[in-house]
């Protein structure tokens, strides 16, 4: 496979149709969710709960994990994220604000009418499945960006890990940390996927799930193995390539520029199919700065391209 095919097929993967999105993607277990979030509430009803979770329709449109409003009152948006980054606060806000965007258009409603617009109340929540190193209930923009000083907005992003995760929240934490400790040990391979289907069942961990859905979850997670596989790939023979060239001119700094363009060639990618910045600082070495610097450029370029 050479560079451009591995481009076109990286380009094609969507790394969000993840086993977090497929389970809530169903209606029984949304519910279940909403009920570890809310378990005072004994009323609400699936009928109840609509998904409106953001589609991408563009490149640079952004998108979430998963978001549901109850009954019209209330939306809920919930990130899950494997390593912690208070980048989720900004993140959720712009969520918010899109998801708000998105609700006063369905419902015709005028925001620069006199009369108040209607909306409905606000949760923002995020999973930190593997990183349990935070020790925070709830993370605020106030306190994480500007030294705890009153600001025109104020954002509170809820953290769940497996200290306080409940229900089918602490279900699908477990689900992950067996995935992790499966993939230490056998790598990512095939066993280390049924081993973990088969725990899981076993030890009552998202059981009716997996046996409902176990073909299914087994497909997304050979995907998302196969996603990281053609990113090493991909890395591997740009730097390999860039390598060559700079030895053919026998030039040291051209064979290291050659290198630095070739990372930043993985690092599009990647950024494309809306890959976490832990994720591409492990496989490209790169400094989360120097990743956020090459984000900003690809932004600005869409920008450009969209005007």
């Amino acid at each position: 496979m050479d560079s451009k095919e591995i481009i076109s097929f990286a380009a094609k993967r969507n790394v969000k149709d993840s086993v977090f999105t497929k389970i809530f993607g169903e209606k029984k277990y949304l519910l279940q969710l909403y009920q570890a979030l809310h378990p005072e509430d004994t009323e609400t009803t699936e009928e109840d709960l609509k998904t409106i979770t953001l589609e991408p329709i563009f490149l640079k449109d952004i998108t979430n994990d998963l978001g549901f409003s109850v009954k019209d009152k209330l939306f809920i948006l919930v990130e899950a994220q494997s390593t912690v980054s208070v980048n989720i606060i900004v993140r959720s806000f712009m969520y918010l604000a899109r998801t708000y965007q998105e609700y006063l258009e369905e419902t015709k409603q005028n925001l620069y009418g006199s009369k108040p617009v209607k909306l409905p109340k606000p949760e923002l929540y995020v999973i930190f499945s593997c990183d349990t190193s935070i020790d925070k209930d709830v993370l605020t923009l106030s306190e994480e960006f500007f030294g705890g000083e009153e600001s025109a907005i104020e954002v509170r992003v809820n953290v769940i890990t497996d200290k306080n995760g409940k229900g089918i929240i602490g279900q699908y934490i477990i689900f992950t940390k067996v995935l992790d400790m499966q993939r230490k040990t056998l790598g990512n391979t095939e066993e280390a996927i049924i081993n973990t289907i088969k725990i899981c069942k076993n030890e009552n961990i998202l059981k009716d799930f997996l046996q409902e859905r176990e073909k299914e979850v087994y497909d997304i997670m050979i995907s998302l193995y196969n996603q990281e596989k053609i990113y090493e790939m991909f890395a591997q023979e740009l730097i390999a390539e860039s390598e060559a060239r700079g030895e053919a001119r026998g030039e040291a700094r051209g064979e290291a520029m050659g290198e630095a363009r070739s990372l930043e060639r993985v690092v599009l990618e990647m950024l494309k199919d809306n890959e976490e910045i832990s994720k591409i600082s492990k496989f490209t070495h790169l400094s989360l700065e120097k990743i956020n610097e090459i984000k900003s450029r690809l932004t600005n370029n869409l920008q450009l391209a969209g005007d």
